[in-house]
């Protein structure tokens, strides 16, 4: 990979989605319907990051009959949980400085799909694994 693409703030997402820890999984759902990303920032009232809703995660807590025939009450229901019930606590986040060798390291070691980008404690963007296969790619 050229020198010109190493560190982070070169190829993270700046426009970022975040969502409210206390936000119901139905607004989840409304955001995931609409986008072609997998991962919402959860933040508190204060702006401060929280954690990683993953498309995946979000999937795990509805129910499997949820838009289905066989779909109940009990079903519908699942999209009242809170995002702060279901997504991951504490991320591990990078700098913008951080080079994408050790993102790339970050992610590997502890199997995970993004990682949000904190420049002074302020997030800034976000960066995924698609994201290091795609500087990989494109200039290869």
């Amino acid at each position: 990979m050229p020198a010109a693409i190493t560190l982070v703030s070169h190829i993270m997402t700046k426009r970022i989605v975040t969502i409210s820890i206390d936000d119901r999984l139905s607004v989840a759902k409304h955001i995931f319907d609409n986008v072609t990303f997998h991962h919402l920032l959860a933040i508190d009232e204060d702006d401060n990051l929280q954690g990683i809703l993953s498309h995946r995660d979000f999937l795990k807590a509805l129910s499997p009959n949820l838009g289905t025939a066989a779909e109940l009450i009990r079903d519908t229901e699942t999209l009242n949980k809170r995002v702060h019930q279901v997504m991951s606590h504490n991320p591990i986040t990078v700098a913008p400085h951080t080079t994408l060798k050790q993102a790339c390291e970050i992610i590997l070691e502890h199997g995970i799909g993004s990682l949000p980008v904190l420049d002074s404690g302020t997030l800034v963007g976000i960066i995924t694994w698609k994201d290091l296969l795609r500087a990989y790619s494109d200039n290869d």
